[in-house]
């Protein structure tokens, strides 16, 4: 395998190859393979050795599924990747496996009376902090190449070595990697493979969703339906079109309180581990007075803890200011419980609750808001610890549901977001490990809220690859939930629910039977708002009267047009009674953007009257007018629908208003609404510049305007009009006159 070739304009799509086919290479389970991995980003760097490490280390379903003939005394489950920080006062990473083997040696599974059992495969290894050698006296560099020197034997011939049985992977800038294959040749061509990731050098000093468009052939857009609603255990957020707009609401409880109540459980079954706080006073204090400056000294003193784990609860730590000092101490002061619960051999129930009561902080501090990729990677690696540990904890549901909606917020943190899919896969494969654990019939609320969260991971998965497979299992999902979550139950979550399906629905009929799967998205919609007050949930009911105004929109373009839009009228209206621009400016503004597109198609429908056509072209201008203010009132704060083609929709509508034969105004208003129709279009162009395709229709449009000024108001119109184009877009538009 060869030295991959990073000119490539897409990183992150790039650095996802490179990363599936690094996790594939581990995952074969040959022997003897050594694998550089190439960074200069140490941030990039981070992110691909813990995603190996979460995914690899203890592999989903490894713990939860023992043979059934598997007794008390069954081990905890030995690793399949382990991560370690090299050693710089003797950087010997062959030395550093071989003496965390000693200690760790592979534990006997299988065993019988009747047969003596095997060992544990050897895990593979990775290898981080190279790069760190930099800031070492020029011996020590040295002394590193000759040690890869030396450990060509272990790769070339039958050296005894454990080591022989194990993988490799070693991270390394670029220049270490030139340094390696001038200074240490022979480590080199023992190489298995490079694998190169593509990314900015960190400076020395340094240590949507989607808006949904629907068009018809006049180039009209309509959408932002809303989107699912994930539920309680990491997040009641509703799905936003954006990352940045993601909050933690509850749709009953608070979700902090939930999960302190969890907590201070977890605390209370594990009294051994608060009471061992007591045994480190003086780390306490030391730590709490100088701060990050022992956090080397507290690194090293975490052996028996993964390398990864600790490296990112001190980066979660120093990323974030901190006043409160014993905030500060928090983590580290349950890491040094886990480090003495190790060193004392407890039991592998009282490991889980303490790694378990680990993840409930990281928890807690993600429902706050704080839902950092160093937040969501502790939380995620110390709960798969607590389940390898206690494969038997009563608790397994709910950590399995929690693993999935950890993956879940992963994929739309950045800068996952634009490479989600990987997360959004192992999200699904954590919630039907859950479901898998448990019976809805003893499990009643688990099992539908981890439904509602499936259902909700396949609707994300649909906007990467087979739509409407997915958008399908959703609404088994979403429908599997209802079966357990009554409104009687709680009627908000079974609301919620019923949103979540109706979106389902809506989207599946943009691929299938759209009739159908239409007329059940209202009917979902409809369920839904029966249990919202509008005084009470003003924002909620708002927004589910927008989706089901955007599924009749949508179910007009199938059957009675006229009916079905009167009633997305009446519904978009509806729904700004609650969606105000005082309130939710950038929803109000989605809304009277979908209302704008209902008011033109019912213009443009051949039953509707002359009189009726100006009135509802004239209501068309007026809702987009409203929602391209409240749009540029925001101030670049994300939409959730595609403001250039409003400024498009906008000039339509005034150029349709002037050529109506129906229309009765003078020459002035004529050249009031044509001059209005250039302004938007040239807007919308001036944005357009990277949209080869809607810059030519744009384009077209121009010239469309430019020559019903000459029709409506002679040459002076049609000079008018070129007055206020550009001078670079003039020969171009005079060719086409």
């Amino acid at each position: 395998m060869s030295v991959n070739d990073t000119a490539h304009n897409d990183n992150f799509t790039w650095n996802r190859q490179v990363y599936q086919r690094l996790k594939l290479a581990l995952s074969l389970g040959l022997r003897r393979q050594l694998f550089l991995a190439v960074c200069d980003d140490l941030h990039l760097r981070n992110q691909v050795a813990a995603r190996l490490h979460s995914t690899l280390a203890y592999p989903v379903g490894q713990v939860l599924y023992q043979p059934a003939n598997a007794q008390e005394n069954s081990t905890p489950a030995y690793p399949r990747l382990v991560t370690l920080r090299l050693n710089l006062t003797d950087p010997n990473p062959v030395a550093q496996i071989n003496q965390w083997l000693a200690n760790y040696p592979p534990p006997i599974v299988g065993a019988s009376k009747d047969t003596p059992g095997r060992p544990s495969p050897i895990p593979a290894f990775q290898i981080v902090g190279v790069e760190q050698l930099t800031k070492q006296p020029v011996a020590t560099q040295r002394l590193f190449l000759h040690y890869l020197r030396l450990s060509e034997q272990y790769f070339s011939t039958q050296e005894s070595s454990r080591f022989l049985e194990s993988n490799l992977v070693l991270w390394v800038p670029r220049p270490w990697l030139s340094a390696i294959q001038q200074s240490a040749p022979q480590f080199w061509r023992c190489r298995t493979g490079v694998f190169v990731f593509a990314g900015e050098p960190t400076p020395a000093t340094q240590n949507s969703g989607y808006p949904e468009r629907l068009s018809n052939s006049r180039s009209l857009d309509v959408g932002n339906l809303e989107h699912s609603i994930l539920d309680e255990s990491v997040s009641q957020a509703e799905l936003k079109p954006t990352v940045s707009e993601l909050k933690f609401e509850n749709n009953s409880d608070s979700p902090a309180q939930t999960s302190k109540n969890r907590l201070d459980k977890s605390q209370q079954a594990v009294p051994s581990i608060v009471d061992l706080s007591k045994t480190v006073p003086q780390q306490q204090e030391s730590a709490t007075r100088s701060g990050s400056a022992n956090d080397g000294q507290l690194l090293s003193s975490l052996s028996h803890i993964s390398s990864e784990l600790t490296e990112l609860v001190f980066a979660s730590i120093n990323t974030k200011i901190i006043q409160d000092s014993e905030e500060r101490w928090q983590p580290q002061q349950i890491l040094l419980d886990i480090e003495e619960l190790h060193v004392q051999k407890v039991s592998g129930e009282i490991l889980a609750e303490a790694y378990h009561r680990l993840g409930n902080l990281y928890r807690l501090r993600i429902e706050q808001g704080e839902s950092t990729l160093e937040n969501l990677m502790v939380a995620i690696i110390a709960y798969q610890e607590a389940i390898s540990y206690d494969e038997t904890s009563p608790q397994i549901p709910d950590i399995l549901n929690d693993l999935g909606t950890l993956y879940w917020m992963l994929s739309r943190t950045p800068p996952n977001s634009e490479e989600g899919q990987t997360y959004i896969e192992q999200a699904i494969e954590f919630y039907q490990l859950a479901l898998d654990t448990i019976s809805p019939e003893t499990h009643t609320e688990t099992y539908a809220r981890v439904q509602n969260n499936l259902g909700t991971a396949y609707g994300d998965l649909a906007r990467f690859s087979h739509a409407a497979e997915n958008w399908q299992q959703a609404v088994l999902a979403y429908t599997e939930a209802l079966n357990y979550r009554t409104a009687d139950m709680d009627s908000l979550k079974y609301a919620a629910c019923q949103n979540n399906l109706g979106t389902a629905y809506w989207h599946l009929g943009q691929y299938n039977q759209p009739i159908v799967h239409l007329k059940k998205a209202i009917a979902a919609y409809n369920q839904a708002l029966v249990h919202y007050n509008p005084q009470e949930e003003p924002l909620k009911y708002g927004m589910i009267q927008n989706n089901i105004g955007t599924a009749y929109w949508n179910l007009a373009q199938y059957e009675q047009p006229a009916e079905n839009l009167q009633q997305a009228i009446n519904v978009y209206n509806e729904a700004l009674i609650y969606r105000t621009p005082a309130n939710v400016p950038g929803a109000c503004a989605a809304t009277q953007n979908n209302l704008g597109t209902a008011y033109w198609h019912l213009a443009n429908l051949s039953q509707t009257t002359k009189e009726a056509r100006q009135k509802y072209l004239q209501l068309c201008i007026d809702a987009y007018e409203e929602a391209i203010a409240l749009a540029h009132s925001l101030s670049g704060n994300p939409l959730s629908f595609d403001l250039l083609a409003s400024h498009n929709n906008l000039g339509l509508a005034h150029h349709q208003l002037v050529i109506d034969k129906s229309f009765n105004g003078d020459k002035i208003t004529r050249s009031q609404h044509l001059e209005i129709a250039l302004e938007h279009h040239l807007q919308a162009l001036n944005g357009l510049s990277k949209q080869p395709e809607a810059y030519q229709t744009t384009f077209a449009y121009i010239v469309k305007t430019i020559r019903a000024f000459h029709n409506e108001l002679g040459i002076q119109g049609q000079n008018l009009a070129l007055s206020k184009v550009p001078s670079q877009l003039l020969p171009e538009i005079l060719s086409k006159l």
